[in-house]
């Protein structure tokens, strides 16, 4: 054979390879058929460029600390892979998407009147802290600026109160509400506190008058069809609200769904519509001050959900630390998830790690 052919022979056999190889990466990351309600499509079914969704899985599996990636377009389940051990009936620590969950909740208590309205004040749910002693602006924050993270209580990772915090004697974060100094007048700024998100979700259950498990399985889970695997409690037996719900990704999957559909779901709104676009306002345009990732902007907050743009598409989500999110676009009909590995809070590349897991899906979505 001349070295023309050769080289020919060559060209042919490495085009024929990259096709097996993207048959190869098509066929892994197809959805299974499975009997959770979920229909599977294709992305081309879907009118999705495959190259597309393959070239973030190429990327995906390249990162030793992901677990999945799923993606919803038109309702379908269109893409899905597992990596690092994980699988489909696996449920990991979401870490703060808990906190949109918690949002949900607050939601529906608005509706069936366990919560009378947002402007409720602190105070009226913790007769045990002295309020009369404490700083007088703290019995005035209401359930919605907690709820849009601008309760004035210490940002405990930009503040310095994180250690202070989750070092606490047996979880019991209750007395911090008058241990904690305020960092602003309530509403005046956006400051992401893990208490506070713990504190909605006592509020919830306190004004509920039972367990918040209880409440969201008779409203939420048991509606929505999902499981969660476990929910840890404080010492007190309250469920937490700030983190740690364990969850499969097609359950969150099914959550993000519920929101890109406003509440709806098998033929009943599990969440009032109008708590949907409520939650998705944009109440702090500006959260960090500067830009942290490149293929998630503008970096902005709702009610305990974060906003963005990847490309030239708005995206709202919900975020955990270590890598954990659930997009929701509605401009592509999409929702997509992407579950990580925790990672350590006091280690230089839990940051790194979980960066790599967002911006893959920033990129994802910017490119389509």
């Amino acid at each position: 054979m001349s070295f023309k052919n050769m080289n020919k022979a060559l060209i042919l056999a490495m085009v024929c390879f990259m096709l097996s190889c993207g048959d190869a990466i098509r066929d892994t990351i197809q959805p299974q058929e499975m009997d959770d309600g979920w229909p599977v499509s294709s992305p081309e079914r879907q009118g999705v460029d495959p190259e597309k969704i393959e070239v973030a899985y190429r990327e995906a599996g390249r990162l030793d600390n992901i677990f999945s990636l799923l993606v919803v377009k038109n309702g379908f389940l269109i893409a899905e892979k597992y990596f690092n051990g994980q699988d489909i009936s696996r449920a990991n620590a979401t870490a703060s998407v808990t906190k949109s969950f918690t949002s949900a909740l607050a939601g529906i208590a608005l509706r069936e009147g366990v919560l009378t309205d947002l402007d409720q004040k602190l105070a009226n749910f913790f007769p045990e802290i002295d309020w009369a002693n404490a700083d007088p602006r703290k019995a005035q924050i209401t359930v919605r600026q907690i709820l849009q993270m601008r309760s004035g209580y210490p940002w405990e990772g930009s503040d310095g109160y994180l250690d202070d915090l989750f070092s606490h004697p047996n979880c019991n974060w209750i007395p911090l509400l008058a241990e904690f100094p305020l960092m602003a007048d309530p509403g005046a700024r956006f400051g992401y506190s893990n208490l506070m998100a713990h504190m909605m979700a006592v509020i919830l259950s306190r004004a509920a008058e039972g367990p918040l498990l209880s409440f969201a399985q008779e409203f939420l889970f048991g509606p929505l069809e999902i499981q969660v695997a476990y929910w840890p409690t404080d010492s007190l037996g309250y469920y937490v609200g700030h983190g740690d719900m364990y969850f499969t990704p097609r359950n969150l999957a099914r959550f993000g769904q519920l929101y890109l559909d406003r509440g709806f779901f098998n033929g009943r709104q599990v969440i009032p519509a109008e708590w949907i676009d409520a939650s998705f306002q944009i109440y702090s345009p500006t959260t960090y001050g500067y830009e942290m990732m490149s293929s998630i902007r503008q970096l902005g907050y709702g009610y305990f959900w974060w906003s963005g743009i990847s490309g030239a598409h708005p995206i709202r989500f919900a975020w955990g630390h270590g890598g954990q999110i659930i997009a929701v676009v509605h401009e592509l009909n999409m929702v997509a998830v992407a579950t990580a590995s925790p990672q350590p809070v006091d280690q230089s590349s839990s940051w790194k790690n979980e960066k790599a897991v967002l911006e893959l899906v920033g990129r994802l979505i910017a490119s389509l």
